[in-house]
């Protein structure tokens, strides 16, 4: 029988956001989840990436940025997105009974993630849905001097076509990460990671996606339970 999901909120600075958790009985780890910018915590990719994850024994929590909550479309300043994150994180670490912990999610919420891990944030490992290394059609304007301070594993699930990414520039940032990070290509993918051609939906995408970033996080909640001991 499929895990319930709970509905909750989350107070941050005195604005209250949504969470959604789904915590399958024997679960390995816990991966924290945040939206992309132009979507929130429920659009069908978010919430088939955790519904499927869940199944493969993965509990995941997912949260909405404080302007999606207002029906705003631009998000809000780093400062406050970095908030959101530390504070959903800590909610995540509390319910999760001492088992790993993870971070990740969607474009801008994963790099946020990345972010915040960089600065002290305290995941296991990363999952980054479509990093988006620069913005498109600008290369030279590459998000990465803060992804060589992160010590922990990071997933990198990435469409070969995602304007925000020129593989080439990707394969050479997973390269100097060296054995922290894993690149997943998604042959054909753009940056929602759907295949161009493919009938696929965003939540049958997401499903096939979690397939593919179970295994990485069993393998760091098998790391994080070994030196915890």
């Amino acid at each position: 029988m499929a895990s319930p999901e709970v509905r909750g909120t989350l107070d941050v600075g005195g604005t209250t956001v949504s969470t959604a958790w789904i915590a399958p009985r024997g679960s390995v780890a816990t991966l924290v989840l945040a939206h992309g910018a132009g979507a929130g915590m429920d659009h069908p990719f978010m919430a088939g990436f955790s519904r499927a994850i869940a199944e493969a024994g993965v509990s995941t929590l997912r949260f909405n940025f404080p302007y999606v909550e207002r029906g705003k479309r631009s998000p809000d300043p780093e400062r406050v997105l970095r908030d959101t994150w530390l504070a959903a994180f800590d909610a995540a670490v509390r319910k999760a009974g001492g088992r790993p912990v993870l971070a990740g999610g969607k474009s801008l919420g994963g790099r946020i993630a990345s972010m915040c891990v960089a600065d002290g944030m305290a995941a296991d490992g990363l999952v980054f849905l479509g990093y988006p290394l620069h913005p498109p059609g600008k290369p030279e304007r590459i998000r990465d001097q803060h992804l060589y301070r992160i010590t922990v594993p990071m997933l990198f699930l990435q469409g070969t076509k995602d304007p925000f990414a020129t593989p080439a520039l990707l394969a050479k940032v997973v390269r100097k990460l060296g054995d922290r990070a894993t690149l997943e290509p998604v042959e054909g993918g753009g940056h929602s990671l759907k295949v161009g051609g493919a009938k696929a939906d965003d939540r049958e995408t997401a499903t096939a996606l979690a397939g593919r970033a179970a295994p990485f996080v069993r393998r760091v909640a098998g790391a994080a339970k070994k030196k915890a001991r």
